[in-house]
C-alpha cells in the first residue's frame, strides 16, 4: 500500500467549508450524472458512534463505464461501478472507496479540517505512519490542473466573490488570506496485485491529486451559490440532488459478482464524495506493451480487438 498525505487551504472557516463541501458534492455529482452514468445514492442516514458521537453515514455508487477511456473499456465488463462509503463527523471524517471490478483495490482516506494554514504536524496521530511519509500541499490556486477540466471561471487567480468579497488569490495567499482553513487528508491507496501494484498505487495517487483541486476549486468558485446556507438548508439541498440524480441514473445491475472488501471500523467516518474521477484517453505508461517486444508469428493478422468487438456486436 501506498500512503500521503495532502493538506489543501481554502480561503474560508472550517464551519463554511462544512456546508460548502455538502453543496458542491451535490450540484457536481448531478452535473455529472447521465442516463445509467455518474452517482448513484444508496444511502444518507444519521449514524451514532459511541467515540465520534452522532454523525452521518452515506453509501453511493459511482458508475464509470462509459466514461472510461478506450483503453480501459477494453479489458473491463461493459458495467461497473465505484463503491463509497462514508462516515462523517466533522470535522473528522473518512471515506472508502472499492471497486466492483477490482476486488483488490482499495482507497481510505482519512480526513480532518482545522482553522490554519496546513501548519499542523502529525494531526492524525497514526499508527499507520511508523516513519516519514510524504506530505502533498496541493495550492487551489496556482497547482495544474487537466486542460480539459480547466474552466475560467472557476480559477481562484481571477475568481472575485461578490457575497464575501474573497478573491483573487494571488502568489503566497495562504499565508497573508483571513479566514484560512485547512483539509488534512491522509490517503491510503492499495491495489495487491504482483507486478502492478507500486505502479498502479502511483497512478491512482495521481488521480486523487487532481480530483483533489478540482472539487476544491469548485467549492471557492461556488462560494456565492452556497454562502449564507444553514446546515438544515444545504442538507435538503443534498436531498432533492440525490432524488433527481438518482432519477436521471436510473436503477443499474451489476453484470458481474461484487466481491467486497474488509469494512472499515464504525468508529471511522468520512467526507462526502469527490468529484467524477478525471481520465486520460492515453494509457498510464505500467499498461503500455514494450515498444521492442516481438509480437508472436502464431497470432492471426486479422483478430484485433476491434475486430473482434465488431465481430461480437454483429453476432
Amino acid at each position: 500500500m501506498l500512503i500521503k498525505e495532502y493538506r489543501i487551504c481554502m480561503p474560508l472557516t472550517t464551519e463554511e467549508y462544512r456546508v460548502g463541501q455538502l453543496y458542491t458534492i451535490s450540484k457536481h455529482s448531478h452535473q455529472e450524472s447521465e442516463k445509467g452514468e455518474g452517482v448513484e445514492v444508496v444511502k444518507n442516514e444519521p449514524h451514532e458512534d459511541p467515540v465520534h458521537g452522532p454523525g452521518q453515514f452515506t453509501e453511493k455508487r459511482v458508475h464509470l463505464s462509459s466514461k472510461l477511456p478506450s483503453w480501459a473499456r477494453a479489458v473491463t465488463p461493459r458495467i461497473f461501478y465505484i463503491t463509497e462509503k462514508a462516515w462523517n463527523y466533522y470535522p473528522y471524517t473518512i471515506t472508502e472507496y472499492t471497486c466492483s471490478f477490482l476486488p483488490k483495490f482499495s482507497i481510505y482516506i482519512e480526513t480532518k479540517y482545522e482553522d490554519n494554514c496546513g501548519d499542523s504536524e502529525n494531526i492524525f496521530h497514526s499508527d499507520k505512519i511508523l516513519g516519514d511519509h510524504e506530505v502533498s500541499f496541493l495550492d487551489i490556486a496556482f497547482d495544474e490542473i487537466p486542460e480539459r477540466y480547466y474552466r475560467s471561471l472557476e480559477d481562484p487567480r481571477y475568481f472575485s466573490s461578490v457575497k464575501t468579497g474573497r478573491g483573487p488569490l494571488r502568489e503566497g495567499w495562504r499565508e497573508h488570506t483571513k479566514p484560512v482553513m485547512c483539509s488534512y487528508k491522509l490517503v491510503t491507496v492499495k491495489f495487491e496485485v504482483w507486478g502492478l501494484q507500486t505502479r498502479v498505487e502511483q497512478f491512482v495517487h495521481k488521480v486523487i491529486r487532481d480530483i483533489l483541486l478540482i472539487g476544491h476549486r469548485q467549492a471557492f468558485a461556488w462560494v456565492d451559490e452556497w454562502c449564507g446556507m444553514t446546515m438544515e438548508e444545504v442538507r435538503k439541498y443534498e436531498r432533492e440532488t440525490q432524488e433527481a440524480t438518482n432519477e436521471i441514473i436510473g436503477v443499474v445491475t451489476p453484470s458481474i459478482s461484487i466481491s467486497e472488501v474488509g469494512q472499515a471500523p464504525v468508529t471511522h467516518s468520512a467526507p462526502a464524495s469527490a468529484p467524477s474521477t478525471p481520465l486520460s484517453d492515453d494509457p498510464p505508461d505500467f499498461l503500455s506493451a514494450p515498444k521492442d517486444r516481438p509480437r508472436k508469428k502464431s497470432a492471426p493478422e486479422t483478430l484485433t480487438l476491434p475486430a473482434l468487438r465488431e465481430r461480437a456486436n454483429a453476432e
